[in-house]
């Protein structure tokens, strides 16, 4: 039996001082009622409740018992508050994963805006390129670029990660622009390694294709670290919209090719399965399927396997 009810049972008994008035509180029988008490006093070793034909009373034992049941039980009420407190109004801690130049450069912003909406709450973002274990690593959301095959997650769509080739004006001005994607082969490519050694860059207009091999002097991990080396008229690189966008509006970068397509990336929110989620989950969920929400994928779009 549950002991937590066994004891609110005792409780009610000993207020009562009777079994009925008890059985009918809780819809039960008096039977089981008298089974809850004498469940308490086989774990005690000791009589609570001493019964006669005529009535019945608490024994000493059962007297000192009652006191600490009703702190109990005041306990299990002050906790039962706390939760629901904690589920009305978003406070606590969120601890969040994303990739590292996704979660960089698009979520740290949408965090900034979250916490002025919501100081209560306290976000630790952890920035990984890895593939995270939401439930083992105690994370309670997850941003995971590409297919989301755990079914034991919730995954909401944002906005797709789109990727663009780009190169600097200093290069351009001194290696020419490629006007089609089959003459950047004869260009500076800068390679990254997380996607592979053979890895092409496959561009589509309409119904036409091209893949480009990407065999650069340079290969390297990082994407800021590319970006860093485009800049300083290294070669072309293709990377994504989320860390090319500003060096493209302020002119540092130029967009090679915009009437070609790359494939894009599905981007997703994750979190496990929770039938009644905290106000602090909702409110960030909600928060950043409004702010960074699903733009349909374009033509020659794509996704790989999840990453978070």
């Amino acid at each position: 039996m549950d002991r937590l009810t066994s004891i609110g049972i005792y409780v009610r008994v000993a207020e009562a001082g009777s079994f009925a008035a008890a059985a009918d509180a809780f819809g039960l029988s008096a039977t089981m009622v008298a089974n809850h008490v004498r469940a308490l006093e086989d774990r005690l070793g000791a009589r609570l409740i001493e019964r006669t034909t005529r009535r019945h009373h608490l024994t000493e034992i059962g007297t000192a018992y009652l006191e600490r049941c009703r702190d109990v039980l005041a306990s299990a009420e002050a906790a039962d508050r706390v939760a629901e407190s904690l589920r009305a109004v978003p406070q606590g801690t969120l601890r969040v994963t994303a990739p590292v130049t996704w979660g960089a450069h698009r979520l740290v912003p949408a965090i900034g805006a979250y916490m002025e909406l919501y100081p209560a709450v306290r976000v630790e973002l952890g920035l990984n390129d890895r593939l995270v274990d939401l439930a083992e690593e105690g994370f309670d959301i997850g941003i995971r670029s590409g297919r989301v095959g755990d079914e034991g997650l919730v995954a909401r769509p944002l906005a797709p990660s789109r990727l663009h080739a780009v190169a600097s004006p200093a290069y351009l001005a001194r290696r020419g622009t490629p006007l089609h994607p089959a003459e950047l082969e004869g260009h500076d490519l800068l390679a990254f390694a997380a996607w592979g050694p053979g890895h092409a860059w496959r561009f589509s207009r309409g119904a036409e294709t091209a893949a480009v091999p990407v065999r650069g002097r340079m290969v390297c991990n990082n994407g800021q670290a590319l970006l860093t080396a485009v800049l300083a008229g290294m070669g072309v690189v293709v990377q994504a919209d989320v860390l090319l966008d500003p060096a493209i509006a302020d002119g540092r970068l130029v967009r090679l090719l915009p009437d070609w397509d790359l494939p894009a990336r599905a981007i997703h929110l994750v979190r496990r399965h929770e039938p009644r989620p905290s106000a602090k989950l909702r409110s960030f969920v909600n928060f950043l399927v409004e702010r960074l929400g699903d733009v349909p994928l374009g033509r020659g779009s794509g996704s790989g396997d999840a990453q978070a």
